[in-house]
Formats: C-alpha cells, structure tokens, sequence
C-alpha cells in the first residue's frame, strides 16, 4: 500500500478573495472557428513565456489572459469530433471533449518555454496530452498527441488511479512532473476513488512526447494517497497543484458529483500544503464555486480559475490573498 497523508484543518491559515473578473475574448466570438465569446469551463492557469494561460476542459481553445482585465487572446487548438471545438450536454457531445484539466509549463529541447496540458484519462476521448509551442505569439504551434499508452500505466496503477482515474492536477517538483488524481469517481469492482499523486522523470516524458511510438512511455513512481478532510460532510478532492518554494500548494472542491466524469454541487473549495509527509489546509472565504486552477503570484497571494460548469456562463479568475 502507498503512503497516505492526511490533511489537517489549520486555523492559521486563511484564503480570500480581494478581486474576481471573468474571462472573455477581447475578439469575442468566432462562429467559423466554432469559439464562444468567452473561456468556458476554465481548469488550469500556469504562466508561460511571460504569459498567463489558461486551458479548458471542454473546449478546444487556450486562453492567454489579461489577469488585470480578464480579456483573453484565443490560441486555436485542433477541431474535435465532428469539426467542432465546444463539447457539452446541451450539444449532446460531451464525450468527445479533450477534459484538459492540468497544465504546467516545461522548457522545450531549445529551452524555450512551453505549454503541456493534460487531459483526465476519465474515458478514451480524454487520454490526450496538448503541446503548445510560442503561447507568446500570434502564431502559436498546438499539438494534440495521443498518449493512450501512457494513461494505460495509469490505469493499471491502482495505488494512483483508484476505482477511477481522473488526472485533475498537476506540477513540477525539482525536475519531476508529480500529477494528482481527483477521488471524486464511483466505487467499482471493489475499488473506492482516491486523491493521488504519482511522479515522471519529466526528461524523459518529454523524450517520449516527440516520438511516443519509439519506445514505452515513462513509468510512474512515487504514488502517495491523501486524505483531504471536507466541508459540511462532502469530502474534498484535488482539483489541482502547484509548487510554492519546498513545498507543493494544493486546490481541492467539495463537490458531491456521482462520479469522474458528470458535475455536483460544490459545497465550498480548500486551499492547501503539501510540505514532505503532511499537509494542511483552509477553506476559501465564501463559495467562489469550483477552483479547478491554480497559480502562485507571490508567497501570499495566487491567481485562480473557476468552472461554473454551465456552457453559458463565462469562467471566473481570481485572485487570492493567502496568510500563512
């Protein structure tokens, strides 16, 4: 069995919110591109070359953003099943959508920086990794790679996967890309939902992305479980990570949802440590909804994106005071 960690209440601790604006395109809408007037179902932020991106679970564009204003440039991502890039319910296509729920920034092998965005491996569709070269520029270079085989070792990792996998978070610890996994599934087969985490040699990641049919994807090591706590009896689940100085800040939501792949309601989000083997965290003042991004600005103040999981309803950034 993997280690657990068990997160613990601290009331030292303390998450509020000084300012919220949400994210639209400065160019609006664009039919012939199939993009919305605004960021849809926004699940991760990280800064890259000087910029703020922000990725999307259910709809096929990358965000640069004005954290000032909230207004966004489009980075256009490939079209999805049938030519579109928006998957919902209301279109009746949500299993066709990337479910890009992670991104952090790498340097590529010329050592510019770059973006990787990983999808959550909860169905086929979702087993993709996205590879933006230039975020900085007009004429951004997007790649969508199948990395099948390498969510299979995920899969078959149970100490990490649990009853369902759902890849929701992810960051990079001195080296290694350390992705979380969101125990929000459905017991199956004898298995219950676990938070997660698990660690990749990211050099070689990276290796394997430019020719993944050259050689088996890197294995996973590492894996550790935690326990979250949770607010007004629903447990809370990691909706992403981050790296604040030696230790690794952690967003998790209270949200009662059936299962990995269909939306609850979120009785309130936590902000937290992970620091060696513990961690401890606070509940974000208010119910701002579901942080599903995280991103440190300062040792006391991060920038945060929310999903209000409505297709007609504009993803939210944040921007939160933290006290240690």
């Amino acid at each position: 069995m993997p280690p657990t960690v068990r997160a613990r209440h601290d009331p030292s601790l303390s998450a509020r919110i000084v300012r919220s604006v949400p994210l639209l395109y400065a160019d609006g809408a664009d039919a012939s591109l199939d993009r919305p007037a605004y960021v849809r179902s926004a699940s991760g932020i990280t800064r890259v070359a000087g910029s703020i991106a922000v990725v999307q679970d259910d709809a096929n564009f990358v965000a640069v953003v004005d954290a000032a204003t909230g207004l966004a440039r489009a980075i256009t991502l490939p079209a999805g099943e049938g030519g579109l890039r928006q998957f919902d319910d209301l279109r009746g296509n949500k299993r066709f959508k990337l479910d890009l729920e992670s991104c952090v920034t790498v340097d590529d092998e010329d050592g510019r920086e770059m973006l990787l965005a990983f999808g959550s491996g909860s169905l086929p569709a979702r087993e993709r990794i996205v590879l933006v070269r230039r975020v900085e520029c007009d004429d951004a270079d997007a790649r969508v790679i199948d990395a099948s085989a390498l969510y299979a070792t995920f899969h078959a990792a149970r100490e990490f996967s649990g009853s369902e996998l759902n890849v929701e978070g992810a960051a990079v610890v001195d080296g290694t890309l350390r992705l979380f996994n969101r125990g929000n599934g459905a017991p199956r087969d004898g298995l219950v939902p676990v938070n997660a985490s698990c660690d990749l040699d990211l050099a070689t990641l990276l290796a394997w992305l430019r020719d993944p049919a050259a050689a088996p994807p890197p294995p996973l090591r590492n894996a550790v479980q935690y326990d979250l706590g949770a607010i007004d009896g629903v447990p809370l689940t990691v909706t992403d990570g981050a790296t604040l100085g030696d230790a690794v800040l952690y967003a998790a939501a209270a949200e009662d949802s059936p299962d990995a792949t269909r939306d609850g309601p979120v009785a309130g989000c936590a902000i937290g440590l992970i620091e060696e083997n513990s961690a401890r965290y606070c509940e974000v003042e208010g119910n701002p909804g579901k942080i599903e991004g995280i991103l440190p600005i300062s040792s006391t103040r991060l920038l945060a994106v929310v999903d209000p999981d409505d297709p007609k309803t504009p993803s939210t950034l944040l921007e939160i005071e933290l006290k240690f």
